[in-house]
């Protein structure tokens, strides 16, 4: 699954192509009361996804971007000193249970392991968020979501998700669209035609094959499309495919040459 446009959507909601069901499943899920979390590479469009979705659904969104020292208290909130006094202040999880709302956590498994302990009375029947510092036990609303996503051929075995953690969510997985759509998704974030764009798209999908040997991760379409905005501005094709499809993608020397080998053999 994959993202951005086919027809012009309202000016105020992100461009979205579906691939399949995935709206229908997260307004169903959104409605139900349940958890969601999405899997895919690195840039085939959960994000874009997420952010269409709560704006059809005229949803608040928060979205943090998970790393290795995110902690709970980053989620949950903390007491700090403001003019003297003590407060506490909610984190971005705490202030959508109380309001309602998204809350999206992007890459979650790169979190710190006692984010996934706060999480889980989020994620069953109870819906709840317990905060110890103040006391607190929050019943999330109806309006309320938990939308969490993680690249599953990125991890390693020490950072992924248990399975006690998964099946806690309705899940939903993305991948990259077939060549004629993702052709005709660039040409249209772009600028730049189909017929230019084909051949860039082309030498994604083979980088992409490279996946697990020498690459560690394939072209995604974000870059796809900064490849084809940077061409359609003047930069010459060499240039733009090196910075935005080989460069991004290794430092070693001897994988970038033979990259670049690569795309010489397909875009002449």
């Amino acid at each position: 699954m994959n993202l951005m446009l086919t027809n012009p959507p309202a000016p105020d909601i992100p461009a979205y192509s579906p691939a399949g069901n995935e709206c229908a499943l997260f307004e169903t899920a959104w409605t139900r009361q349940l958890p969601l979390l999405l899997k895919g590479p690195t840039g085939c469009g959960k994000t874009r996804f997420v952010s269409h979705m709560a704006a059809k659904l005229g949803l608040p969104l928060s979205t943090v971007s998970c790393h290795d020292d995110l902690a709970a208290a980053d989620l949950t909130g903390r007491y700090l000193l403001k003019g003297g006094d003590t407060v506490w202040v909610d984190g971005p999880l705490t202030r959508a249970v109380r309001d309602g709302g998204i809350c999206y956590l992007d890459e979650v498994v790169e979190a710190r392991k006692d984010v996934a302990v706060v999480l889980h009375p989020l994620t069953d029947d109870r819906r709840i968020l317990p905060l110890e510092r103040t006391g607190e036990q929050l019943e999330a609303p109806p309006a309320f979501m938990l939308v969490v996503s993680y690249n599953p051929g990125y991890q390693n075995l020490l950072k992924t998700l248990k399975p006690s953690t998964r099946q806690r969510f309705v899940a939903i997985e993305f991948d990259f669209l077939p060549k004629d759509r993702e052709i005709e998704i660039v040409s249209s974030e772009s600028g730049l035609s189909a017929g230019e764009v084909a051949p860039l798209v082309e030498l994604a999908r083979r980088l992409r094959a490279l996946k697990g040997h020498d690459l560690e991760e394939g072209v995604s379409t974000r870059l796809l499309v900064y490849c084809a905005s940077l061409i359609d501005a003047g930069l010459s094709l060499r240039d733009a495919v090196r910075s935005t499809m080989i460069e991004p993608l290794t430092d070693e020397p001897e994988v970038r040459a033979a990259l670049i080998e690569l795309s010489q053999a397909v875009i002449r």
